[in-house]
């Protein structure tokens, strides 16, 4: 009879199996700390009802409600907070905490781990997502795509932004020299990545130098590419090429996926630096 978690040669389940429980150990932690599950997810909506509410009417003579561009772009930032936001704090307090000390002393694969991780946010990312567009449609009027090749472009922008994200916060969260510090440390560059990709600010009010550096980041091409995929193509002329840049898009993204996984394998430690 088939099992749905294979064992290994030494009888324990492998790295996959245990990956998919630890997920939903994660899961079960996230969910049972209220402040945290409502903080995660009311603050993207919270500011983005706000902006799309202080700043209408249309953006330039394109004929888009302003509050779309927030929606798209609250999306971004959204995501990156469920990911890069999240696992920078979260890991940086376990170790601190020393849990991650304790795990990489146990036969438990340092990969089922990370899985557990990947699956948090991945649950967390499309529940943000889901909640965003909900908001958009039913207080701002965004109109939903009705062709798949839109919802597959959607797809792919999500999984190679949030895993792009998400190797960014496990690199950072070995910055903080203590948990007590990773919200200052992980939040901050999170805050100013916000106002200089497009977030808040749209990015065809930003100086072209502020964009020339947020384009070095993840954030300002998710947002750019939800653009893409909710707005009308008239809105393409608000960009700093004055097109979506699906290619680019998915080349930039690509390499941060890439390059927060070398990152990662060069600066994640299982210990505290108080523990040497």
């Amino acid at each position: 009879m088939t099992t749905l978690i294979t064992p290994s040669p030494t009888g324990l389940p492998g790295a996959w199996g245990l990956g998919l429980l630890r997920g939903g150990l994660e899961l079960k932690q996230f969910f049972r700390q209220r402040d945290q599950v409502v903080f995660t997810f009311a603050f993207p909506i919270v500011f983005l009802v706000l902006f799309a509410s202080i700043f209408s009417g249309t953006a330039g003579d394109t004929g888009v409600p302003v509050s779309q561009l927030y929606v798209a772009a609250m999306l971004g930032a959204g995501i990156m907070a469920t990911s890069f936001q999240s696992l920078g704090i979260s890991i940086a307090i376990e170790r601190d905490e020393r849990q991650l000390r304790r795990l990489s002393s146990t036969p438990m694969p340092p990969a089922a781990y990370f899985l557990g991780k990947v699956w948090l946010v991945l649950v967390t990312g499309v529940m943000e997502a889901v909640l965003l567009l909900l908001v958009g449609v039913g207080l701002f009027d965004l109109t939903l795509p009705r062709d798949v090749v839109s919802w597959l472009t959607f797809g792919w922008i999500f999984l190679l932004g949030t895993a792009g994200c998400a190797l960014l916060g496990i690199a950072i969260s070995s910055v903080p020299r203590s948990g007590r510090s990773a919200g200052s440390v992980v939040i901050l560059p999170f805050l100013v990545l916000q106002f200089i990709s497009g977030v808040y600010i749209p990015a065809s009010e930003l100086p072209g130098w502020m964009l020339n550096i947020g384009a070095l980041f993840p954030l300002k091409w998710m947002c750019q590419g939800f653009r893409g995929v909710f707005l009308p193509e008239s809105a393409a002329v608000l960009e700093q090429a004055g097109s979506w840049e699906f290619g680019r898009i998915a080349l930039v993204l690509g390499a941060w996926c890439i390059g927060g996984l070398l990152l990662c394998l060069l600066t994640f430690r299982w210990k505290s630096r108080r523990d040497g």
